[in-house]
């Protein structure tokens, strides 16, 4: 099988992330596909990674404190901005072509032995699980894809379940209370789990409680930032942790959010070690870290940025982030599209603060959960936005480059869909 072959081959699987479509919540298809397998992912201890928003950063963080302390670190997270390979990294590296088309080749081999057709999620995940095998790596740290106790990734037994919070996110699959989606998430710990818990409200606790574990670090009490300043390219944190104190940490990330998942990463990595880290290995991991498509900076004069936000939560903190860390002295000009399932548009409209925006550019991200940039539209002009509408990503993003002046900043949010699709053409248009 070569890399185009597997691409096909997974195409031709059911993939909720584009369609929406979602197979009975069951465990059972992976399971037994990992079977076949010999369960390479019980090869090697896993941090696994839950909740609404952060996930991402928070693991990139973690692989980082985990690679930089000597370790061989396998990294699995979803979706990927341009390149499926992003998912399934060591090291910060993403798999190359030829060894993810073998691992989605053992897949399909596997299919009919196992007797189940897998989705197109639980066909890559079961491919990442076997290649960290293959490849023996010291720690895998797994985001999960979608809630948690039904999510492919669940056939791990984590040594440590991190939870980054608790958002009112994909309703349509739990909920409608934050209790019904914490007790989804809360299904990736294991009796056998450390757990690092960054949502604060105290009436969610028990459910975390009851969920078992060995042991409950908790923001608030047992870690968090106790500083979290602005500084040049980034965050200067004071961290502190069950078994120790960081003071004047430097983050290479924008966001005051950035300095809570930092913390929360430190936590974590703690908690694998089961000891304190050294303080230059936390200052070498977070001082050069960089995040592809989260509240990413890619040019100024206009000032441009690209953040994943996919929810009201996530936007009302992006929004913060561009005001706290740069002020812009001139206009924003947003360029916005969404998907169905992560909340009404315009509550993630308020959320960014669109209304404030001179300029509005409405497009549709490239999948069919896609919300037609003619919808968001209509939305937008209700709520008092001057915005037009370009169904195309890359032509949104042209709109919004040539309305801008040197002072002012574009924000592309919404959807990593979106951000994917705009990243590598801002990324050429600025370097000419």
């Amino acid at each position: 099988m070569q890399y185009a072959d597997a691409l096909q081959y997974l195409d031709e699987h059911t993939n909720f992330e584009t369609s929406g479509r979602l197979i009975s919540p069951s465990l059972e298809r992976i399971e037994r596909l990992m079977a076949v397998m010999g369960d390479p992912q019980h090869t090697y201890p896993v941090v696994h990674l839950t909740g609404t928003n952060g996930k991402g950063s928070t693991a990139a963080m973690i692989s980082a404190l985990l690679a930089e302390q000597g370790l061989s670190v396998g990294t699995y997270t979803s979706p990927h901005l341009e390149r499926i390979n992003e998912r399934i990294m060591r090291n910060g590296i993403p798999i190359e072509d030829q060894d993810f088309a073998d691992m989605i080749a053992a897949v399909a081999d596997l299919e009919a032995l196992a007797g189940v057709r897998p989705s197109y999620f639980e066909a890559v995940t079961a491919a990442a699980f076997r290649w960290f095998s293959d490849v023996a790596v010291d720690v895998a740290v797994v985001e999960v894809g979608l809630l948690g106790r039904w999510d492919a990734t669940n056939v791990v037994t984590a040594q440590v379940a991190v939870v980054t919070n608790i958002g009112l996110d994909h309703t349509d699959l739990a909920g409608p209370t934050l209790e019904h989606i914490a007790r989804e998430k809360a299904g990736i710990i294991k009796p056998t789990s450390v757990v690092v818990l960054g949502e604060t409200r105290p009436e969610l606790d028990p459910i975390f409680v009851e969920a078992g574990g060995v042991a409950l670090y908790r923001r608030g009490r047992d870690f968090g930032c106790t500083a979290n300043d602005l500084a040049l390219g980034g965050r200067l944190l004071d961290i502190k942790t069950p078994l120790a104190t960081y003071p004047e940490v430097f983050l290479s990330l924008n966001g005051a959010h950035q300095g809570d998942n930092a913390a929360l990463a430190v936590a974590a990595a703690e908690a694998f070690f089961d000891a304190p880290l050294d303080p230059e290995i936390v200052a070498a991991a977070l001082g050069t870290m960089t995040m592809p498509g989260r509240f990413e900076v890619l040019g100024h004069q206009p000032l441009v940025i690209v953040d994943g936000a996919h929810n009201p939560a996530g936007a009302d903190v992006c929004a913060t982030a561009l005001e706290d860390d740069f002020e812009p002295a001139g206009d924003r000009i947003y360029v916005l599209g969404f998907l169905r399932g992560h909340g009404n548009p315009a509550d993630m409209l308020n959320a960014l603060g669109a209304g404030e925006a001179r300029l509005v550019v409405c497009c549709t991200p490239p999948s069919d959960r896609g919300i037609p940039a003619e919808e968001v539209l209509a939305i937008a002009q209700s709520l008092g936005c001057e915005a037009v509408a370009h169904d195309d990503v890359v032509q949104a993003c042209d709109r919004a480059l040539d309305e801008a002046g040197a002072d002012d900043a574009i924000l592309v949010a919404g959807s990593l869909y979106v951000v994917g699709a705009a990243r590598p053409h801002l990324l050429q248009r600025l370097a000419r």
